[in-house]
């Protein structure tokens, strides 16, 4: 992952190549009353290189927001598979702020990831100046720092789904048929079924939210490895469950974030093994 600035003068927007997406966050003016007062100067350009060229343009950050984030272990040079990770890499598309990957080999830590980050965790971004860990924590901070648009949803709301991943978990661990392990997650999804049922598409309705930036790389996790290790998937009476995870999968920031599949089967082998 690297990234690069340029300054783009106005006249020169219409000439960007159609293959390039840009995102215009909001331009600030200084006179309400006066909307010839509206200007653009130079408006800072962030580049992130994945598979293909993304542009991403704000005007509430000049420079690309440094996050480390797990490396793969299957593809070098590739973001590995870990779902708080990418919730806040969510977080950052759906506010179209820019940043840039830091990508850390977490089986060999190297000595300046672990001095901002003590514990050895990923995610840990760098705002204002000083390094933040836990997804829950970063994720609040870019919500109050950067609040348009915002992703905020109800507290009543931010828990649904939430047991869903800790079921998985107990089910892909399990090895007894017998355990309970298997209805306790499918009671878990039925529920979620349910709520979307009544309430959807997304778990604050019409719009993305916080919670479904948190809930769907879990169930990226689920598909994958529960379909991998027990040859087990959703069942189709569950299909606003299943509508929801194909809606949130093929969202671009979900494109541009997720691990591959590879990546997502061998993290979860240990456990699995254990």
């Amino acid at each position: 992952m690297s990234s690069a600035t340029s300054l783009i003068p106005p006249t020169a927007y219409l000439a960007l190549s159609s293959t390039l997406k840009l995102r215009v966050n909001h331009f600030s003016h200084k006179n309400n009353n006066n909307l010839n007062n509206f200007f653009f100067t130079a408006h800072r350009i962030s580049t992130r290189r994945r598979s293909s060229l993304t542009v991403s343009m704000s005007t509430t950050t000049s420079d690309p927001l440094e996050v480390c984030v797990k490396a793969s272990i299957t593809s070098p040079g590739k973001l590995g598979d870990c779902p708080f990770t990418q919730r806040v890499l969510l977080t950052l598309e759906e506010k179209h702020l820019p940043y840039d990957m830091k990508l850390v080999d977490l089986t060999n830590k190297p000595e300046w990831f672990l001095k901002i980050s003590p514990e050895g965790k990923v995610p840990v971004i760098k705002l204002e100046e000083k390094w933040i860990a836990d997804s829950d924590v970063i994720t609040q901070s870019l919500e109050e720092k950067y609040p348009d648009p915002s992703l905020v949803a109800p507290p009543e709301k931010a828990s649904v789904g939430s047991k869903i991943f800790s079921t998985f978990i107990g089910f892909l661990k399990s090895k007894d048929p017998s355990d309970g392990t298997e209805l306790a997650l499918l009671s878990e999804l039925t529920a979620f079924n349910d709520y979307i049922k009544e309430n959807g598409p997304f778990i604050n309705g019409k719009d993305v939210s916080a919670p479904d930036l948190a809930l769907g790389p879990k169930l990226y996790h689920l598909e994958i490895a529960l379909s991998y290790y027990k040859n087990w998937s959703i069942p189709d009476s569950l299909s606003y469950t299943k509508s929801y995870m194909k809606t949130i999968f093929s969202r671009e920031s979900f494109v541009n974030t997720r691990a591959l599949k590879e990546d997502v089967i061998a993290g979860w082998r240990s456990k699995v093994m254990a």
